[in-house]
């Protein structure tokens, strides 16, 4: 809402205001319009993505986030195949722009973010860890519980029991 009201007030025309991606109107922004808009996001914490593969990175960051923290069903995909299909662009691709500009694979972050969730619904206390397991697609508890433990250093149990601070998604 703070985008596109700021967007409104630049005298621009938002289509769509959507997590990590504005669509407008307007086919071209000229110089003073481009500046302006960058300051405006800056100073929100937003940043202007000018550049086709920082903008093919974020799009694939916001599609993970989406489907781990927004999807209210089990995560229960093939990852190459969604990103691919939800982007419309070939996954290769996609994994080494990643890879080359995050320093990280795709897979990585999105166990990144899986853990993230995990975290966050332990600290809830509402599900047990067989139910954190399914809701996040991992085959066992195990399985789970060692990836938490390559990412954080210590255990499910082990974190629930002493709980410390998360990361926000955008500093995973």
């Amino acid at each position: 809402m703070v985008v596109q009201s700021e967007l409104t007030k630049l005298g621009l025309h938002p289509i769509s205001v959507e997590l990590g991606r504005v669509e407008l109107s307007e086919d071209t922004l000229n110089d003073v319009e481009r500046s302006a808009l960058k300051d405006v996001l800056e100073r929100f914490g937003f940043e202007l993505l000018v550049d086709r593969k920082r903008q093919q990175v974020e799009q694939v960051k916001t599609t993970i986030i989406e489907l781990v923290h927004y999807n209210t069903t089990a995560i229960n995909v093939n990852l190459s195949a969604y990103l691919s299909e939800k982007l419309n662009l070939n996954y290769a691709t996609l994994s080494a722009t990643f890879s080359e500009l995050e320093g990280v694979t795709i897979e990585r972050y999105f166990i990144e973010q899986k853990v993230e969730k995990a975290k966050e619904l332990l600290t809830y206390g509402e599900k047990s860890l067989s139910e954190i397991a399914y809701a996040l697609d991992y085959s066992s508890v195990a399985h789970l519980s060692a990836q938490f433990k390559k990412i954080t250093g210590e255990t499910p149990t082990h974190y629930k029991m002493h709980y410390q601070r998360r990361k926000t998604i955008d500093e995973v």
